[in-house]
């Protein structure tokens, strides 16, 4: 047995939604460290070239903006990569959105916006990126990883309706496609992240010494422990782990 290999990334191509801040960059970071070549995608473009520029000091990182909420904004970055490639290794489906409003008074554009982004963009994106991640699959597996959320596990106290629905679809969306998809030789997992410092968990970033008091690690989250479980399921390494989600939250779903 040789292990030596086992989490490497080198020659491969990853694309990663959501990868200008928070999870998606950090994310981006460990596949760069592990040899890939990664692009990364967000909707506001000025912010997707800047991270992709900072990022390119530890390896090959282009952007690629575009709005992924719409199928639309998803074939138009299918095109825009397969101007750089003409395959694709691991597909990182983490743009999301969030809302949170009381229960009476929550509104359709909260349920559309966050399920449209958080639940339909991964399925559309990853079946029109399919011939692409099965040409990339010949010596390797290729894969395909979602990012849900611990909020789709458990319930917290937030009012963020469309949210736990979507995560909570995500989870299981995984385990559909992850059946589907085995045959072409593409594994389907996802994580489900707890409390990391980001523009969307801001009780994590702005108020981290009381978040930690929750949590049985005693800490936050840090870009460490995402890379580390993004490469472990994109590498060898995870190539037996199909359907599941792995949960990265420092114990905080048992604590709940």
């Amino acid at each position: 047995m040789d292990t030596t290999q086992l989490f490497s990334l080198k020659g491969r191509s990853a694309l990663i939604t959501g990868g200008s801040r928070g999870i998606g960059r950090m994310i981006a970071e460990g596949f760069l460290a592990q040899g890939a070549r990664v692009y990364i995608s967000a909707r506001k473009a000025a912010a997707c070239d800047q991270t992709a520029k900072e990022l390119s000091a530890f390896g090959h990182c282009v952007s690629l903006p575009a709005d992924v909420s719409t199928l639309e904004g998803a074939q138009a970055l299918v095109a825009a990569y397969a101007k750089h490639e003409d395959s694709l290794d691991i597909l990182v489906n983490n743009a999301g959105a969030a809302w949170g409003a009381p229960y009476d008074e929550f509104p359709e554009s909260g349920w559309d916006k966050v399920v449209d982004l958080n639940l339909k963009a991964p399925f559309f994106l990853t079946q029109a990126l399919t011939p692409m991640l099965k040409k990339a699959a010949t010596d390797h597996l290729s894969k395909v990883i979602n990012i849900a959320s611990i909020d789709g596990i458990s319930v917290n106290p937030q009012e963020t309706y469309s949210y736990a629905a979507s995560k909570a679809g995500l989870i299981q969306l995984t385990r559909r496609m992850a059946l589907r998809l085995a045959q072409d030789r593409i594994v389907v997992s996802a994580i489900a992240p707890g409390a990391f410092a980001s523009d969307m968990n801001k009780d994590a970033r702005d108020h981290g010494d009381e978040v930690k008091g929750r949590i049985p690690a005693g800490r936050i989250g840090t870009p460490e422990d995402m890379a580390g479980a993004a490469i472990y399921l994109a590498s060898r390494a995870g190539d037996y782990v199909m359907g599941s989600t792995l949960v990265v939250d420092g114990g905080v779903t048992h604590a709940r």
